[in-house]
């Protein structure tokens, strides 16, 4: 139906920009696909997308999502576009060129998956830009877990996890800069997980941290030896990564912005 969501997410075909004229309470009744070159835009306004469906991106590109509010999403029958559901965000199957900025996600086991399992090698040329995020309270692992591909980790503020903060399989790739990790009062310390298996060993990974901080126990097992993975960004790409030491100003706003239509956001 026109002037839905759904109408100008998945029908309307060329650039799309999606804005919304109130708050609204958006419940799902099947995951929403999101064609190429859209924005779905939530400045101005409080959008929840919840409590059932969620969104869905497949063989497209050129996809902004802003200040939209999504949680409580449900597993949804077999045949309904696809069938994951036990994390926030995945990136899989080939996807690449992501960038995942500016988020506040809290409250869940499993946050990310980079990859979709340890047997689709098209993930090795998957790279993935995680930047300017809030983890936390209560995430228990995978912020991210990568299989296969590369993952730039910068600048995030990690607020304690239960089994780990970042890990993977397949011999992936990672460059965690100016991170601040805090570890959590009780459980493990250590940011990092590594499943050994599928022909890979952890000689074979290169997990390098630079210019991250590390408080109340904190720890990263780094690969030895190596040469730190750089994520080769075009101008276009290219950012700026800042001291650590600005991590917790610069996240203290991530997540949606809290602002109307007569403020600046």
């Amino acid at each position: 139906k026109p002037g839905t969501l759904r109408y100008g997410a998945s029908v309307i075909q060329g650039k799309v920009w999606i804005t919304f004229q109130k708050d609204m309470n958006i419940r799902l009744v099947k995951p929403l696909l999101i064609s190429s070159f859209t924005t779905i835009d939530g400045r101005g306004v409080n959008v929840h997308i919840a409590n059932n469906a969620c969104l869905m991106i497949f063989k497209a590109t050129n996809i902004i999502i802003h200040s939209i509010r999504i949680h409580h999403c449900k597993a949804q029958a077999p045949g309904m576009v696809m069938g994951p559901n036990d994390g926030l965000l995945d990136v899989t199957r080939g996807s690449t060129n992501v960038t995942i900025s500016n988020n506040w996600f809290r409250e869940q086991d499993k946050v990310m998956l980079l990859g979709h399992d340890d047997g689709y090698v098209r993930d090795k040329n998957m790279k993935v830009t995680v930047l300017y995020n809030h983890f936390g309270p209560n995430c228990n692992q995978r912020m991210p877990r990568i299989r296969h591909g590369y993952a730039h980790v910068a600048n995030n503020l990690y607020l304690g996890w239960m089994q780990y903060a970042i890990g993977g399989s397949m011999g992936p790739s990672l460059k965690s800069e100016a991170n601040l990790f805090i570890a959590p009062k009780d459980g493990s310390k250590e940011v990092t997980w590594r499943k050994i298996g599928g022909n890979t060993s952890v000689d074979k990974w290169e997990f390098h941290s630079v210019r991250d901080a590390f408080e109340n126990g904190a720890s990263f097992a780094v690969t030895k030896g190596g040469r730190v993975p750089k994520p080769n960004y075009s101008n276009d790409q290219s950012f700026k990564v800042v001291d650590v030491k600005s991590v917790r100003s610069l996240t203290k706003s991530s997540g949606a912005f809290h602002c109307g239509r007569t403020s600046i956001c």
